[in-house]
C-alpha cells in the first residue's frame, strides 16, 4: 500500500522470569515487521526475523539502515548473561539481514540506544544492573565492548529494589550527557560520553534522587531539550525536570500521577514518550491497561489536564509514534495485539482508529523514519 510506513516489532520468544518473579511465557517468533498507514491508523504484518531470542528491544542507527536488537536472556549458552543481534535493514521489505551477535555482559538486557556520534550501542542490562558500550563498525557491525559500568546500592522495596537495575539509556542530542534511569536505586544516573575512547565517565552531577520506592524507568527529552519526564514503574507516576545543559543535572519540577483518581487495582508504569512536535507527553500503565497523555507547557515544561484511552488490551508495556506523529501504536503483551490511535496534532489527544492486529507478546514498536 502506498505511504505505508515500517516499523519493527520486538518480542518475547521464550519464558522469562521478570523482576516481579513472574515468568512469562513469549510466543514471539522473533522481530516482526510492520506496515501502518499513517492516514488511517490501518497495519498490516510484515516479514518475521526468525531465531532471534528474546528480542525485547529495538533501536536503529541515524541513518536507518541497521536495526539492533536485545537478547533478554540470564545466560545465553554457557555464556552468563545476554546478547546483542545487530541487523542490516531493507526498507522496501522489511526484510532483515543478521550481521553478528556480541555479549551484554550482565543479565537481562532490556534496553539499547545507538550514539551515532560516538559510534557506540549502549545497553542497558536489567536484572544485573549494569550498562555495557559496544562500538558500531561502519559495515554497521557491532564490536566488542568499549566500556562497562556496573551499578552499586539497593533501594526501598526489598521485593523489586534489592540491587541496582538499569533500565535504558537516553541521549542529550546536543551535548555529551547520557541518561540512566535505574529503577532499583530510585535514580537517574548522569554520564559524559568520551567518544574518543567510547567510554562513559560520571558526570559533575553524578546522579539524581527520586522519590524512595518510586522505581525510575524511562526518561524522555522534550524536543527542545530543555525538558525531561522520567516515568517511575513502582509508584506510577512521571517526575518533570529541567536540564542543566552545563552540568548535566536536573531541577526537580514536580511530580504527577499517571493513575485516575480513585484508581485501586495494581498497575505499573513502563513507557514515556513524547510527541514528534513536542506538544503531548504519553506513558503507558500496565493494569489499569490504558496511554495517559498530557499536554506540555513549552515555556515552563509542566504538564496539563492528564486524559485517557484504554489500549484495548493488557498490559500495554510500549508504544510507538510514527515520524509524522499521526498515529500512535500500543503493544498489549498479555493479549498478543496491536491497537493503533489517530493523534490530536493540536491537543495531543487520542482517539480510537477502529484497527488491530494480532501479535505475539509484544513489548517494542520501533519505527524507521
Amino acid at each position: 500500500m502506498s505511504g505505508e510506513i515500517l516499523a519493527f516489532i520486538g518480542t518475547y520468544t521464550e519464558a522469562i522470569r521478570f523482576g516481579t518473579g513472574e515468568i512469562m511465557q513469549g510466543k514471539g517468533q522473533g522481530i516482526h515487521a510492520l506496515f501502518l498507514d499513517p492516514q488511517t491508523g490501518a497495519m498490516r504484518a510484515g516479514p518475521v526475523t526468525k531465531g532471534v531470542i528474546n528480542p525485547s528491544f529495538l533501536a536503529l542507527d541515524a541513518a536507518q539502515d541497521h536495526l539492533y536488537a536485545v537478547n533478554e536472556l540470564k545466560v545465553h549458552g554457557d555464556i552468563f548473561g545476554g546478547t546483542v543481534s545487530a541487523f542490516r535493514l531493507d526498507r522496501a521489505s522489511g526484510q532483515l539481514r543478521f550481521l553478528n551477535q556480541q555479549p551484554s555482559l550482565g543479565t537481562d538486557p532490556c534496553h539499547i540506544v545507538v550514539d551515532d556520534r560516538a559510534k557506540v550501542a549502549i545497553i542497558s542490562n536489567f536484572m544485573s544492573g549494569s550498562v555495557t558500550l559496544l562500538p558500531v563498525a561502519a559495515d554497521g557491525s557491532l564490536g566488542a565492548p568499549s566500556d562497562f559500568v556496573q551499578h552499586i546500592g539497593s533501594g526501598a522495596d526489598p521485593g523489586r529494589q534489592a540491587g541496582p537495575h538499569a533500565h535504558a539509556a537516553t541521549l542529550d542530542p546536543e551535548g555529551p550527557w547520557v541518561f540512566v534511569p535505574d529503577l532499583g536505586l530510585d535514580k537517574l544516573m548522569i554520564y559524559r560520553m568520551d567518544r574518543a575512547r567510547q567510554m562513559l565517565e560520571p558526570g559533575p552531577v553524578p546522579s539524581v534522587k527520586m522519590k524512595p520506592g518510586a522505581g525510575p524507568r524511562h526518561l524522555a527529552l522534550h524536543p527542545g531539550n530543555r525538558f525531561g519526564y522520567l516515568v517511575n514503574e513502582l509508584n506510577s507516576t512521571v517526575s518533570m525536570l529541567e536540564l542543566n545543559r552545563e552540568t548535566g543535572g536536573f531541577r526537580y519540577l514536580g511530580t504527577v500521577p499517571t493513575l485516575p483518581e480513585g484508581f485501586t487495582g495494581h498497575s505499573t508504569c513502563a513507557d514515556i514518550q513524547v510527541s514528534p512536535s513536542g506538544h503531548a507527553l504519553y506513558a503507558s500503565n500496565r493494569g489499569h491497561d490504558s496511554i495517559i497523555s498530557w499536554r506540555i507547557d513549552a515555556a515552563t515544561g509542566l504538564l496539563g489536564q492528564p486524559t485517557w484511552v484504554s489500549t484495548g488490551g493488557r498490559t500495554p508495556r510500549a508504544f510507538g509514534i510514527e515520524p509524522g506523529g499521526r498515529v500512535l501504536v500500543a503493544a498489549n503483551q498479555d493479549s498478543d495485539l496491536l491497537v493503533s490511535f489517530l493523534i490530536d496534532t493540536a491537543s495531543g489527544a487520542l482517539s480510537a482508529t477502529g484497527h488491530s492486529l494480532a501479535m505475539p507478546t509484544p513489548v517494542c514498536v520501533q519505527f524507521v523514519r
